[in-house]
């Protein structure tokens, strides 16, 4: 198998590259988090380069890439913890192509891709944890229109974005439903995360939806996956860094005189954090090709993806802050950041114990990645 990229592929990494290396400094991403963890005018300038239409077709405005180009971009702007949340314009572009009817691609897509429009998921309630299909948010219909009640947490910069792609029942039936954060009945309480980043909680009080489609769990699923792939992609740029950071730190801390890089204890502890590195990135790859697989194979194969990306992630980020010592936990210094970056990552979409849980009943007759 051919894992080499493509010369456009590699054009793409190195502009998002020099984009966060010039234009996303720990500084300017500090200055971010102080404000309140989004800033529309970072946003504008990953669709600047073409980044929110990567999903969308030529027709709506956007660059119609795939997974692969997707996972190219997410790994580089991992490298620099960039908070702006692309991956949700990731999904939402790529459920309301698949699922929406033309009305609303055509109203919406365009102006996602030019970055004028954010669209988030909002789909996380309390007491669903991880599970997709459990939901409280309630549709009804009168008179041809739609409304929505219920309440969703953590929604990527909710009080932020422009609309909302929302789960909610029809009788037993989940769907799903774009509503606007301006309408009636909508209301966002915003708040910053552990990594930095925004989010809000959602509350709908018989607040106006359009519906996109009425198989909402595939919908959903699809959605996440996307999502899963993305967070796997980011994380690789994540713990690159982190790596990259923790063996500057040890080719300068001295101790006896000497460079701690030169101890072979900790040189060992290095080729570990290497290769956790280079097993995430594997099933990196392992997601991103496996996104457009039918949905049973796809959902299994995030998955796996996810269990191993857990355990990387948070052996990176463990030895990373031991190796650096007391310094790898103050504010002021950057490898704490990376750490807690990789921390909200391994929670996102499902922590590491749920993802095995959903490996382990996935396996029927056999076992194994390729099984």
């Amino acid at each position: 198998m051919d894992f080499d990229f493509s010369d456009d592929q590699e054009q793409l990494r190195d502009a998002v590259r020099k984009w966060v290396d010039k234009g996303y400094s720990f500084e300017r991403r500090r200055s971010i988090v102080n404000a309140g963890g989004f800033d529309r005018a970072a946003y504008q300038e990953l669709a600047e380069l073409g980044l929110t239409g990567l999903y969308i077709s030529e027709a709506d405005g956007g660059m119609d890439m795939g997974p692969t180009e997707g996972m190219v971009v997410m790994e580089a702007l991992g490298r620099g913890m960039v908070l702006e949340p692309l991956a949700q314009t990731l999904m939402c572009s790529g459920v309301l192509g698949a699922y929406a009817g033309a009305d609303q691609k055509a109203a919406w897509l365009p102006r996602m891709a030019s970055g004028e429009a954010l669209v988030v998921l909002a789909h996380q309630e309390r007491a669903a944890r991880y599970r997709l299909d459990l939901c409280t948010t309630q549709a009804t219909e009168a008179s041809g229109h739609w409304t929505l009640s219920g309440t969703k947490s953590m929604v990527p910069v909710g009080d932020q974005a422009d609309a909302f792609i929302v789960p909610a029942m029809i009788g037993t039936q989940l769907a799903l439903f774009l509503v606007e954060r301006t309408a009636a009945g909508v209301n966002t309480q915003g708040y910053r995360t552990q990594d930095g980043s925004r989010a809000a909680e959602l509350v709908l009080e018989h607040a106006p939806g359009q519906p996109i489609t009425t198989d909402g769990l595939t919908a959903v699923e699809h959605a996440v996956d996307i999502g899963i792939a993305a967070t796997c992609a980011e994380a690789v740029g994540v713990m690159d860094q982190t790596l990259a950071i923790t063996v500057d730190y040890m080719n300068t801390r001295k101790q006896f005189g000497v460079a701690i890089a030169s101890f072979q204890a900790l040189r060992h502890r290095v080729a570990d954090m290497k290769m956790q590195l280079e097993l995430a990135r594997s099933m990196s790859y392992y997601a991103s090709l496996k996104l457009n697989a039918p949905a049973p194979e796809r959902r299994a194969a995030m998955a796996r993806a996810k269990v191993q990306l857990g355990q990387s992630m948070r052996f990176v980020g463990q030895q990373a802050v031991q190796l650096h010592g007391g310094i790898g936990v103050t504010d002021e210094y950057i490898v704490s950041h990376y750490f807690k970056k990789l921390t909200q990552l391994e929670m996102s979409f499902g922590d590491t114990l749920h993802h095995l849980g959903e490996v382990s009943a996935r396996m029927q007759d056999t076992a194994g990645v390729f099984a």
